[in-house]
């Protein structure tokens, strides 16, 4: 369902799209400052009387709403902000279908998972895997959460800023050093309220980031009726494709059906969600705070796709500049904005600060997920006789470590070349065993703890048989000489996919994949970093 593409190094910035005046990078450092002063807002608040139930739960006293806005923002990564237009722009609308998945997807964990962890009062959502089953289940649960994570944080964090390097030369290991270093900080010394509250800010600000992005686009080619108009004429816009081929790209069934069960594994059981149902001051607000993440969700995924659409109608109206032809499709929303926002100060920071806005939420929630996990389920049952003060000393700790090991997963990603496909997709693939373990638990009462271990090893080894299998399979394919295009000077084009190969030779029905007017070109040259960030349309939170 996902693009992930290899590109050679950064290609040096275009300098009428690259030039950020003094008001932009005011806007980007507000951003950090903000979201520090927040978290140590929180610190301070209170200092010395901390407990590990305030640090890693909130005190179990939030309200419904910064809750939903939390939820929404942990998984809405800078990869699927620039992403999800990307894919619009390609291969027109018919992602959108994904959003019929949202209510399913969202109604099962709030009837289902959130009253059964919630009435436990748990803090770990694998606390319950031992309850259910025995300690070593829990422990399998918790050390494949953490491998799920710890890959998928660094390239996060990397992905985006490598990106804005190639378009906007920010320097590139400044942001990841800068990013990481905040969000640690204000993750260990504010705890769980801070990067909630921190998110609530921070979805503001990728929200209204958007929203320029699509008000100034859609003003300068004649509104959202002209877009929309361009848009059905090129064969944008997608009606329902009912084809039951799983090797067409997108189909109703694979974005709906499929799409439930991405939505389960992340809103469901994903330790960085359960956490923020159970920080909610009643069963009754963590439910409610559920259900208004959909009409979130839908907003969210609607401005992406209008983004996408509003990019389509601006190249066919103004020319592209060289280095935006040949951009890969991660940076080429990137290009697309700064080539929109150029005359208007202030608003290519925004859309900096919306899409760091994006890598924060997401990697601060995953700091504190993974430092609440590894004192609950690793350390506390094996040193239960910790005091409160020295618990909570090393759960700040635990949070600000796991902050420098994202620092160094964002090295090694850089490190990666086309292999940094396969970590996103770990997350994939790591994803729907843990589901089916849960599920197992609650489902069916005749599970045992040595078929829970069995069939969450058997559901990972076929998860990574199928997804590095096919990763390999696309590299290969992907290998074969290119044509030369005689009538152009820009370089070839090779696409990698996480699907395979065919699935990029349909497109659906009645669309034009990418017109060759309008293809983002690749060099072809070996290369050390990968561009992966359409990957994460599938993922859609990121």
């Amino acid at each position: 369902m996902s693009v992930g593409v290899t590109t050679s190094a950064p290609l040096p910035p275009a300098s009428d799209t690259s030039a950020f005046s003094l008001v932009d990078y005011v806007v980007f450092v507000l951003l950090l400052v903000l979201s520090l002063a927040i978290g140590l807002y929180h610190a301070c608040r209170g200092w010395g009387q901390h407990t590990t139930g305030q640090l890693l739960m909130a005190d179990r006293k939030m309200s419904c709403l910064p809750v939903a806005l939390s939820l929404l923002a942990t998984f809405q990564s800078a990869v699927a902000i620039l992403g999800v237009p990307s894919e619009i722009y390609r291969f027109g609308t018919q992602y959108w279908f994904l959003g019929c998945c949202y209510f399913l997807g969202l109604l099962i964990p709030a009837h289902v998972f959130i009253p059964t962890f919630y009435r436990l009062h748990l803090t770990s959502a694998y606390e319950y895997l031992e309850l259910r089953f025995n300690k070593t289940v829990r422990v399998c649960g918790t050390v494949t959460f953490i491998f799920q994570m710890v890959i998928y944080m660094g390239v996060v964090l990397y992905a985006p800023s490598l990106a804005l390097n190639a378009v906007t030369g920010f320097d590139l290991w400044l942001s990841v050093l800068t990013l990481g270093i905040v969000c640690a900080i204000y993750t260990a010394l504010g705890g769980l309220k801070a990067v909630i509250w921190t998110d609530v800010f921070q979805t503001l600000v990728m929200f209204l980031g958007q929203l320029a992005v699509i008000i100034v686009g859609s003003a300068k080619v004649g509104g959202l009726g002209h877009v929309w108009d361009l848009a059905s004429q090129h064969g944008r816009i997608s009606g329902i494709e009912l084809d039951p081929d799983p090797f067409v790209r997108h189909t109703f069934w694979t974005l709906a059906f499929g799409g439930v069960f991405m939505m389960l594994s992340l809103y469901g059981v994903n330790q960085a969600q359960v956490q923020r149902y159970l920080s909610s001051r009643t069963e009754k607000a963590a439910v409610l705070s559920c259900y208004a993440v959909f009409p979130c969700q839908q907003v969210v995924l609607c401005m992406g796709c209008l983004i996408g659409l509003v990019m389509f109608a601006y190249y066919q109206k103004y020319p592209m500049s060289i280095q935006q032809s040949q951009a890969a499709p991660d940076q080429f929303v990137l290009y697309f904005v700064m080539d929109l926002l150029k005359d208007l100060p202030g608003l290519p920071g925004l859309f900096v600060a919306c899409l760091f806005s994006g890598s924060l939420s997401t990697i601060s929630s995953a700091f504190n997920s993974l430092a609440t996990v590894t004192m609950e389920d690793l350390i506390r049952p094996w040193f239960p006789e910790f005091s409160e003060v020295r618990a909570t000393m090393l759960s700040r700790i635990l949070a600000f470590g796991y902050g420098l090991l994202c620092l160094g997963m964002a090295y090694i990603s850089s490190q990666m070349g086309p292999v940094l496909q396969a970590a996103i997709s770990i997350f994939g693939m790591v994803g729907g065993p843990l589901l089916g373990l849960f599920c197992l638990g609650m489902f069916f009462p005749c599970a045992n703890p040595p078929g829970a271990i069995v069939g969450l090893l058997a559901g990972l080894v076929m998860a990574f048989w199928i997804g590095i299998g096919s990763l390999v399979s696309s590299m290969r394919s992907s290998m074969a000489p290119a044509p030369w295009n005689e009538s152009s000077n820009l370089t070839i084009v090779t696409m990698t996919t996480l699907v395979p190969p065919t699935t990029l030779s349909r497109g659906n029905a009645g669309s034009d994949p990418e017109p060759s007017d309008h293809l983002p070109s690749v060099a072809k040259t070996p290369c050390p970093p990968a561009r992966v960030l359409s990957e994460a349309t599938s993922l859609q939170k990121l």
